[in-house]
């Protein structure tokens, strides 16, 4: 948005807006978050005017600013943006604007680039604020060593300021099995800094960074969230200083945590930043997961294709790859109605165990003697899609390679350290191990026309250093940016093919490798009950489609805890659903019931995959209640589920949120999973209906009034197809 004053650059867009001030030395925000409507001169005058605090007793003569580059010559003494040295010199950045350009389209959104020097640091930076049609704000920055001696860049990190009412802080920890933990706390005072260092964002990811008002939840409250667009090292700050942020109370950014000595730019060398993602919202959580997912949806490489029912046979063989097993597996998977199968890890020289063969990536002749052929040709006869299980960037040290160039493990001069999963890394910044791994990939999709690659990554990155320019220099970020060239070139190659992203399961889930992938695995554990769990946080930055979830064993793999088929039917249903049980030991009654979750699969995808996400907030953390609302508000499926036992008997009633209190609507019990386990005598009145021709009622009753829900036993859910009348 344009006005008179050019001085002032406005981006709106989605009930957002972004005001930014030019006329000092660096600009600065003056509003971001709800949408101020058209800027005017008198508007933009008064949001200058109020932006000038007050001068506290001991302090800076001159009012405290926090600029887009907040500095310490501002009075900011909370984290910079900028920090670096020349040989322990130019260490006190004073960037100046010197250019700005701006694109307003009549859509809505818009671009803003602004150049700065830096006549202290000898440096060129570039910034760039992009809100798209979503009103997601992303902003690139880079710096450009414009001096004659190398500058040493310590940390390059985005950081936009927050209002007082922004009081409460939601981030994430975890575990391997256990991504996505949320934990909460006040905003004090100081810097909560959240740090992966660990060669990716890792199971214990901050992940998404929210501020928000006081006890924001997934439908009520005021929300800002920051997100790093990027599957190496990172860190998330949000810092409040008791004398403030210039006008505002406190900030919340992002950037790459850069590793001492990891980036020296040389005379003319530019240092581009990883994304920072910025999400503003006024209905919760719910309204950050709708603008995100709006965002992906609307790129040009999202997946458009219905996403097909996966088999992976990870849980169903492990590493026993018999061919008469596997067919005899794949009869199983057609009959119920699987479209892609996936062989996982197994098929390649030397892998009867975890302990060999990463590396190589040929296939083993002894298990194989006619190689893949035999068994693709049969996945293929079935009618289903074919994929494929590859760790490229990880190498056994039993393994050919290995043996054969042991300096290609990504470790210090002096000696690898421990292995972890019984692996190291590969050094793919080495252009020569690069090459043979890219080689390899690529002959096995040519011989194999593969269509779907599942993209592992199971250790952290320790001592990931490597002799470059006579010493060990740290790697994460070349590391990095090989992997995202690596993925980059195979979907340069061959555009039909698909990939999954996992690490350990759900330890690199980002915007970054997102954007170079058609899936992620959000975590190794198929135990329902953890799955649930994880899965609804995993869906506050990917939407359903993006997410892989299977059916596993009755008795779970990495838990040991068993559960309901049904259950697990349930919970794998909405999102990009999967098995990876063994369907060869099921007997006839189970392989019906799954043949009829595949059918209702189908049914249901067109709205999983492209519907909004709604999550009821609920006193009790044992029960919860998700759905998915079609975009037009036309139908909307509900998973009511009980995680564990609750002190009250009765829920009470429950909100079906995202529906339109002025229409009518029929639910529905969908019961071709089998009705749950119930903690009742005797089902409310209006479950009756639902579980027959329907429960009729007004979307006031259900989206305003509630539903008095069933109590259902532990490890239990229930499924409610809505569907509007008029």
């Amino acid at each position: 948005m344009v006005i008179d004053d050019a001085s002032i650059q406005v981006l709106r867009a989605a009930g957002v807006s972004l005001v930014i001030d030019l006329e000092g030395r660096v600009p600065r925000v003056l509003h971001w978050g709800a949408d101020l409507g058209p800027v005017d001169a008198a508007m933009a005058a008064a949001l200058r005017e109020s932006s000038i605090p007050a001068v506290l007793n001991n302090a800076p003569d001159v009012p405290r600013q926090l600029s887009l580059w907040p500095t310490e010559q501002d009075g900011w003494v909370g984290t910079p943006a900028q920090s670096g040295n020349r040989h322990g010199t130019a260490t006190t950045p004073r960037p100046r604007l010197v250019d700005v350009t701006a694109e307003h389209p009549d859509a809505g959104g818009g671009t803003l680039c602004l150049e700065l020097a830096d006549e202290i640091t000898d440096t060129r930076s570039r910034l760039v604020c992009v809100m798209d049609a979503a009103g997601v704000l992303s902003v690139d920055v880079s710096i450009e060593n414009a001096g004659t001696s190398d500058y040493l860049l310590d940390g390059l990190r985005v950081l936009l300021p927050l209002p007082d009412r922004a009081d409460e802080l939601l981030d994430f920890s975890g575990k391997w099995c256990r991504e996505r933990a949320p934990q909460r706390q006040g905003f004090s005072f100081g810097t909560h800094a959240r740090r992966a260092r660990r060669g990716k964002p890792g199971h214990d990811s901050p992940y998404l960074l929210s501020a928000g008002t006081a006890g924001f939840g997934f439908g009520h409250g005021e929300v800002w969230s920051a997100h790093l667009a990027w599957s190496g090292d990172g860190e998330y700050l949000a810092e409040r200083l008791p004398e403030g942020a210039g006008p505002f109370s406190r900030v919340i950014g992002a950037g790459e945590l850069l590793r001492s000595g990891e980036v020296i730019l040389k005379p003319g060398d530019r240092y581009d930043a990883p994304r920072a993602i910025f999400v503003w919202s006024d209905r919760g959580l719910d309204g950050i997961a709708r603008r995100l997912h709006t965002r992906l949806r609307d790129r040009p490489g999202h997946p458009a294709s219905a996403r097909p029912l996966v088999l992976n046979t990870w849980e169903a063989v492990y590493f026993d790859h018999d061919l008469d097993r596997l067919i005899e597996l794949a009869d199983r998977a057609v009959d119920v109605g699987v479209e892609r199968i996936v062989l996982d890890d197994g098929w390649f020289r030397g892998r009867r165990d975890d302990h060999a063969g990463l590396g190589d990536w040929v296939v083993d002749e002894n298990v194989w003697p006619q190689g893949l052929g035999p068994f693709v040709d049969a996945v293929r006869e079935r009618g289903m899609q074919f994929g494929l299980w590859f760790e490229p960037e990880m190498i056994n040290p039993d393994s050919d390679l290995a043996r054969t160039h042991p300096d290609w493990i990504l470790a210090p001069r002096s000696g690898a350290g421990a292995t972890s999963r019984q692996q190291q890394v590969l050094d793919l910044a080495n252009p020569d191990a690069y090459a043979i791994v890219l080689q390899r990939i690529s002959a096995l999709v040519d011989e194999h026309a593969i269509d779907y690659i599942k993209w592992d990554h199971n250790r952290d990155l320790m001592e990931p250093v490597a002799a470059r320019e006579g010493g060990d220099r740290p790697q994460v970020r070349e590391q990095t940016l090989a992997l995202y060239r690596m993925l980059d070139e195979l979907r340069s190659r061959y555009p039909q093919l698909e990939i999954e992203t996992c690490s350990g399961g759900g330890g690199r889930v980002d915007l970054g490798i997102l954007e170079r992938t058609d899936r992620l695995w959000a975590s190794d554990c198929n135990d329902p009950v953890e799955r649930a769990r994880i899965e609804r946080w995993t869906r506050l930055l990917a939407p359903p489609e993006l997410i892989g979830s299977h059916l596993g064993a009755r008795r779970s793999h990495t838990t040991q805890r068993e559960t309901d088929l049904s259950f697990r039917l349930a919970i794998s249903l909405t999102a990009h659903a999967g098995i990876e049980a063994d369907l060869t030991t099921a007997d006839a009654g189970e392989l019906e019931v799954i043949t009829a979750w595949a059918r209702l699969y189908k049914e249901l995808r067109p709205l999983i995959h492209t519907g909004r996400i709604v999550n009821a907030d609920l006193a009790d953390d044992a029960t919860m209640l998700t759905g998915i609302v079609a975009q037009d508000g036309a139908r909307a499926l509900y998973t009511w589920a009980r995680l564990g036992t609750s002190d009250a008997g009765q829920s009470g009633r429950i909100l079906l949120p995202g529906l339109d209190p002025l229409a009518d609507y029929s639910v529905r019990v969908r019961t071709e999973l089998g009705l749950p386990s119930m903690h009742e005598g005797r089902d409310p009145a209006w479950l009756d209906s639902a579980t027959g021709e329907g429960f009729h009622a007004p979307g006031a009753v259900l989206a305003v009034a509630g539903l008095p829900m069933p109590t259902l036993n532990p490890q239990q859910a229930l499924l409610l197809d809505v569907v509007r009348t008029s």
